[in-house]
């Protein structure tokens, strides 16, 4: 077997990467010979392997112990080339699909066929994201498939692991400000022979996360799926033959890569598009943080994208900031990962797509910044902080596309930050655990351009968007649920609203000691904007707990219970009804353990909305009203709409005086406008005498310093001298 395969893996590797450079063509397949021979032959053997890969996974989920793969469906399994290109692909977490490739790739450029050489029956994982992943977490498997001797291919899976080993328990380890708190990293390791897990892996699994149940078993699941699919691609080579098999899966992805071009000239016009976006990122006065770690930090996030004539789709981060002593940072792995996710659902949506896709697409990722640390200690625990906000940006950039080219109904506001809550300690069970709660998977959309957004229904990283059943979840954690409830107005106004988000609030329960942490929160700047006048959605709402509640006391004497904090910015339901220490906190949530009758709630995040808010059907928001989605005050302060009651006492559009008090909005709006050039002549002087907000201040500053482009760009615009400094230092 050695013999067949030594040396050899890196020169095919190198030689289709030459291929490709010299032809612009995958491999040097100039032209689809088999797809020009047989048409419904080479679609219906591309059906079969994506066949394979969901049957696959469609088996895992059900041999994993993890809430997080059975209810959320937080997997995906992929088909290879022997270089490590993606053929065919699952359903589920598509992000990984292609930081696969970049872990095989990884191995076949660090000869791992010689040593610790690639044989028939190893398998071998990963989750380190300087070789191909995103996080921690993500936990990836791969399986070598052989066909009589020869290498014919890989098999993947991807299962995201609800607890990590980190500082903190779960997965996203907010916390953690250099990788060696992340958690337990395995990197590119040989983890098994003979289709068997070794057992000195696991028992390393097992001394070193606090619940390794679920990361065990999702091993098994996932090398499950991988030999599955591995005897599935044997047997259909067995049909086809060999010569066929390689040239038909290196077919099918250059078929990917002109159909990506194809769709890109269809649906878009060529020309550069900029976007932006910001997260804000503030710790200041919790527990945990390291001195080097900034404790409030503005991240600015600029991206211009190119499509040319031809189809092709260029992405530049220039401009953004330099990696930092967070968890927030990325790596290439995550960036093409982003990439692939959002072109596999808004472009490449009926199943088709593979590597060929991402090879239509360039990147620009800045040496030394969040998107492409310099050094490979930085931790990237939560890179989906800046992740979705980025490619929410991407989304929308795309959409302009669409629209210029008259597909209004592809446009779409884009994907929403998703914050998470982890929890561990001692659980109902008198047991020590340690868990992320994956019920984030199903927040609010952004709004389309023909319909409102979806309400508790989308995550970007997962276009399943499952939030999972509460009583699987009370299995697996000492809360018991009192409540959850869609967040009103959570959603961002226009013509079309974006989705709205929802709250949980759970009563903590026979348990001691439970550390809550929750991460990716963007605090006090909008992440998530709106597209065509539309609003962008609200920052997240911060964290409202009781301790000592005596909702025990009130519950014996029968007594109303608040399930959540309500809708009054004032005083909250929670603080009307429940004695106790009455806690709020902005940004993660990182505070000392709670115990049993203590009381926490976890709001998610709306997506941004779609055109002029003035222009909503004020039959529509009735029905928003009456179901939770707006409240009165909303649709009469910000859509202008008046409602009265009907006869059996809902809301109803009062169609007469909608009108007359838009129309005295729109006089208002004319009133308080000011032509373009006095508003650019009056923040110029603001800008040429940094006046400017700390953290502003200190993320112009940082961005000038890391990217000539952008200082140039911004002292351009604003018409600065050359030698424009902001004043203070970094």
């Amino acid at each position: 077997m050695l013999d067949k395969t030594a040396n050899s893996l890196q020169r095919r590797l190198l030689e289709s990467e030459r291929l490709m450079e010299e032809t612009g063509c995958y491999d040097g397949i100039t032209e689809l010979r088999l797809r020009r021979q047989d048409p419904l032959k080479f679609e219906t053997l591309h059906t079969k392997l994506r066949a394979y890969c969901v049957s696959a996974r469609e088996m895992a989920r059900r041999i994993s112990a993890s809430p997080g793969v059975r209810e959320v469906g937080e997997m995906v399994v992929a088909i290879y080339t022997p270089e490590g290109d993606a053929i065919a692909l699952s359903n589920g977490i598509m992000v990984h699909v292609h930081t696969m490739s970049r872990f095989i790739k990884w191995m076949i450029r660090n000869g791992y066929e010689q040593n610790p050489c690639i044989r028939d029956g190893d398998i071998f994982a990963n989750n380190d994201a300087f070789i191909g992943t995103v996080q921690v977490p993500d936990v990836m498997d791969v399986v070598p498939i052989f066909h009589e001797g020869t290498l014919v291919g890989w098999a993947g899976a991807v299962c995201h692991e609800l607890e990590a080993g980190g500082i903190t328990p779960g997965g996203d380890v907010c916390l953690a400000q250099e990788r060696f708190t992340e958690g337990l990293f395995v990197c590119a390791e040989k983890i098994g022979e003979n289709d068997e897990i070794r057992r000195d892996y696991v028992i390393r699994c097992e001394r070193n996360l606090r619940m390794p149940i679920y990361w065990v078993l999702d091993e098994k699941a996932k090398v499950a799926a991988c030999i599955d699919m591995r005897e599935s691609v044997k047997q259909l080579i067995d049909e086809v033959g060999l010569e066929y098999w390689q040239r038909l899966s290196k077919e099918f992805i250059e078929e990917g890569r002109r159909a990506q071009l194809a769709r890109t000239r269809q649906l878009t016009v060529p020309g550069i598009y900029r976007g932006h976006t910001f997260y804000g990122h503030v710790t200041e006065g919790k527990p945990g943080f390291q001195p080097l770690a900034d404790p409030n930090w503005l991240y600015n996030i600029p991206i211009e994208m190119e499509i040319t004539s031809e189809g092709k789709i260029r992405l530049d981060f220039d401009g953004t900031q330099p990696w930092g002593y967070h968890s927030m940072n990325c790596t290439p792995a995550g960036m093409d990962g982003g990439m692939f996710v959002t072109l596999t659902q808004h472009m490449n949506f009926e199943g088709l797509v593979n590597d060929g896709a991402w090879m239509a697409t360039e990147i620009n990722i800045p040496h030394g910044t969040w998107t492409n640390p310099d050094n490979e200690m930085a931790a990237t625990a939560t890179s989906w902080a800046l992740l979705l906000p980025a490619y929410g940006v991407f989304q929308r950039l795309l959409s302009r596309g669409f629209i210029a080219r008259g597909f209004v109904e592809e446009a779409f506001v884009g994907q929403v930050n998703s914050p998470m809550i982890e929890m561990g300690g001692t659980s109902q069970y008198g047991t020590g655990f340690g868990m992320a709660h994956f019920e984030c998977a199903a927040a609010g959309s952004g709004a389309l351009a023909i319909k409102d957004g979806l309400d508790t229904a989308y995550v970007g990283w997962n276009p399943e968007s499952d939030m999972g059943n509460i009583e699987i979840w009370e299995q697996n954690m000492p809360m018991v649920y009192i409540g959850r409830s869609i967040v009103p107005n959570s959603g961002g106004a226009g013509k079309y609203r974006g989705g709205c988000a929802f709250i949980s609030t759970w009563l903590i329960n026979k348990t001691d000691h439970l550390r809550l942490v929750t991460s990716e929160h963007s605090s006090r700047v909008f992440d998530n904007g709106g597209l065509c006048g539309g609003y962008p959605a609200p920052t997240c709402e911060k964290h409202h707990a009781v301790r000592n509640s005596d909702i025990h006391e009130r519950a014996e004497r029968r007594e109303p219970l608040a399930h959540t904090p309500g809708t009054d910015p004032l005083v909250s339901d929670f603080e009307r009804t429940y004695k106790g220490e009455q806690v709020w906190e902005e940004g993660p949530y990182i505070t000392r353990p709670h115990k049993a009758g203590d009381i926490f709630s976890h709001a998610y995040n709306g997506g941004g909305g779609f055109g002029d808010v003035l222009e909503r059907d004020p039959i529509k928001t009735a029905w928003d009203v009456e179901n939770g989605f707006l409240t009165r005050e909303a649709a009469e302060k910000v859509f202008g709409i008046i409602l009265k009651e009907d006869a059996e006492g809902y809301p109803q559009a009062d169609i007469d005086a909608t009108v007359a008090r838009r129309a005295e909005l729109r006089k208002k709006r004319l009133k308080q406008a000011i032509p373009v050039s006095e508003w650019i002549a009056r923040e110029q002087r603001r800008v040429e005498a940094s006046d400017f907000a700390p953290e502003v201040a200190k993320m112009y500053r940082s961005a000038m310093k890391l990217s000539a482009r952008f200082s140039r760009d911004f002292k351009e615009f604003w018409g600065l001298a050359s030698d424009f400094a902001i004043a203070g230092e970094n």
